[in-house]
Parts: C-alpha cells; structure tokens; sequence
C-alpha cells in the first residue's frame, strides 16, 4: 500500500504571511496536528504544529516583547514529505521513529495530500471491527457493570452470545444490536 491509498485531500493549508492567530483556529477546529505552510505555486515551506503554536503561546506570556503575528515567524522549516508513491510501512516507520504526527504529501515539488497517524492506522481496522465495537459498547451499556453478551461482525452479521433472562430479553437485546450502524442482520447464540 502507498501513501497515495491513504492520503486526505484535499488539505488544508496555511502561508507564512497568514495571521498566526487564524491559523491556529484552522488547526484547532479542525482537529489537525499540523498544518503544511505552502507558497503560492502549492510547494511546502514549513509546517506549522500544535508543539509551534504551543511554543508561540509560551514565549508570549515570558517575554513582554510583541507578539509573533505570523505563520512564518513560529513555523518549523525543515518538513519532511513523501511521494504519492512513498509505501505505508516506511511511513509508519518514519512516524514511530521521528515521532511525526503527519507528513505532507508531494509530488512534482506540489502539495497532493498529507498523511496522518490516523490515516495510517485506517487500513488496519475493517469494516466489521468497526461495527462489532459499537455494538459491544452498546450491550455493556445496556447491562451494566457486567459483561453479559459478546458481539462479533462478519459479513455485516452480528452474532450475540450470552445466556438470556426470557425470550423478552432476548428479544431487546437482539433489537438493540440491530440500531447499529452497518448491522444487516443479528443472530442469538445463548
């Protein structure tokens, strides 16, 4: 798999000229933990992060020197970036390794996307994991400090087991698990 699979586009970006302050509302509102500092031709010059801005914030309540206003003045310079083509594997490695939360995504010297940890971890996770989870949280939700049922996914197929009060137990549990999103069908096995 290649960072190509896995990137988030498009990305949201900032400039070094940008004001500070609306840049850090970009990384804060939309969740990013970076945010790649490009010039007008689309070509990364920095990258501003969540440690920058931090940064920034520090050194404003120790000095009583005017503030920084822009991207450019906190922005880490030295970015690291990958090709479209560039394979997961060495991406993760480099993230583990380095302790990078994202990396842009270039090609041709151009911004095409970014890659997170998050979007990393994606491809591990199927489908079905995503659907069994929310339907275990919803049945130890439903009963309590203990763990009663358990609920595994395949095809879209809940499959609850567990040992049942009656039939109307049952009967709740089972139309509980078909609220979950992504369940086609549930099957009992007490």
């Amino acid at each position: 798999m290649e960072a190509s699979e896995i990137m988030s586009r498009p990305v949201v970006t900032t400039t070094a000229d940008a004001s500070l302050l609306d840049a850090v509302v970009k990384l804060t509102e939309g969740n990013f933990a970076g945010l790649p500092v490009v010039d007008g031709d689309g070509r990364v010059v920095g990258m501003l992060t969540e440690v920058d801005a931090l940064r920034a914030a520090e050194g404003m309540r120790r000095t009583t020197a005017a503030p920084a206003r822009t991207v450019g003045e906190v922005m880490t310079r030295a970015v690291d970036v990958v090709s479209p083509r560039t394979k997961v594997d060495d991406i993760a490695r480099h993230m583990l390794t380095d302790r990078v939360r994202s990396l842009p995504v270039v090609e041709g010297g151009v911004l095409v996307g970014i890659v997170s940890r998050r979007d990393v971890l994606r491809p591990l996770v199927r489908p079905d994991d995503v659907v069994a989870s929310h339907a275990q949280e919803l049945l130890d939700a439903y009963s309590g400090s203990e763990r009663r049922w358990t609920a595994e996914v395949h095809d879209r197929v809940a499959v609850v087991r567990g040992e049942f009060v009656d039939t109307a137990e049952r009967d709740v549990v089972t139309s509980l698990v078909r609220t979950v999103p992504g369940v086609r069908d549930v099957q009992v096995e007490s």
